[in-house]
């Protein structure tokens, strides 16, 4: 008997949710969350979900009731007797803390996975993990949705001509490497050290920009201080022109003030998180017909990997 296919939204990613099940020509499902005057909520199903293949969109960025909020929601499916129980995570928050970098600090990614398996998630969907090796503290399958196939197209039709991709710091190598590859572009490496967290000690370039178009690859812009410093600083080495495509739009506290006074060319961004207000140096690209043809070849168990350029 064919299982039905059930697309629900939490409350944070409900913009994004409505598109996703749109591109999947499926109304999504009917939740309700009860509020309570002392903060406290609690969601529910408003349809059966029985014996369905459920998949719960949301992403956890902050607050972290946005993670509460999807805990309640596998659990409440799982209660409900769910067949497959999917996460379906845009933005996967906490995952910045996927090690000890320093003495008596918790592995917050690690710990999210853990709390995610014990709600009774059965599959987690995510795009551009901070650190992909985040995916082997899950025992559980894990599909890693990469961006490239929304950045690369829009990146072609700039027709840039002396093409370099930039890594706006060490961690970002990987990642650059992947799009110098495709383009067959050389790549430079913008090397920072941090005073603290969100803070920039000093940052140096480990190669030759002069004359070129930069694209600075990174899978998060916070406060946009890191992308902002690199960009100027490549202008001051003689770039051409200096543009940023990075996944996840967290844009945090001075963050659209740096982008707007910054000789950053232009932000490409997903709508993974949304965005505070709006920004003429930031360009938008849904990720919804994505993870909708990704969630309709889980579902008949068809490969994903054919669809990432990158």
């Amino acid at each position: 008997m064919e299982r039905d296919v059930k697309l629900f939204s939490g409350t944070a990613s409900r913009y994004l949710a409505e598109n996703i099940a749109a591109a999947y020509e499926q109304p999504l499902g009917q939740v309700n969350v009860a509020r309570f005057s002392d903060g406290e909520f609690s969601p529910s199903f408003d349809e059966s979900v029985r014996g369905c293949d459920v998949f719960i969109i949301q992403s956890t960025f902050a607050p972290s009731d946005n993670l509460m909020e999807l805990l309640l929601l596998i659990d409440a499916a799982k209660r409900a007797s769910a067949h497959y129980i999917t996460a379906v995570i845009p933005y996967f928050g906490f995952a910045r803390s996927d090690r000890k970098d320093k003495p008596r600090v918790a592995i917050a990614a690690k710990l999210v996975a853990n709390l995610l398996s014990a709600a009774g998630v059965t599959r987690i969907m995510t795009m551009d993990l901070h650190a992909p090796q985040i995916q082997g503290f899950f025992d559980i399958p894990v599909d890693h949705l990469e961006p490239s196939s929304l950045f690369v197209p829009y990146l072609e039709s700039l027709k840039l001509k002396n093409f370099t991709i930039a890594a706006p710091d060490m961690g970002g190598v990987n990642r650059a490497r992947g799009y110098a590859k495709y383009f067959n572009a050389e790549m430079v490496i913008c090397d920072k050290q941090r005073k603290r967290a969100n803070e920039i000690g000093s940052m140096t370039v480990i190669g030759e920009v002069e004359g070129r178009d930069i694209i600075l690859v990174d899978d998060i812009v916070d406060t946009a201080g890191t992308l902002t410093t690199a960009a100027d600083m490549l202008f001051d080495k003689g770039a051409s022109s200096v543009r940023a495509v990075c996944t996840h739009p967290v844009l945090s506290g001075k963050a659209y003030e740096r982008i707007m006074k910054s000789r950053l060319t232009e932000l490409l961004v997903t709508d993974t998180i949304p965005l505070k207000q709006e920004c003429p140096k930031i360009k938008i690209i849904s990720t919804a017909d994505l993870f909708a043809r990704i969630i309709r070849r889980v579902y008949v168990y068809e490969s994903i990997s054919k669809l990432f350029l990158v």
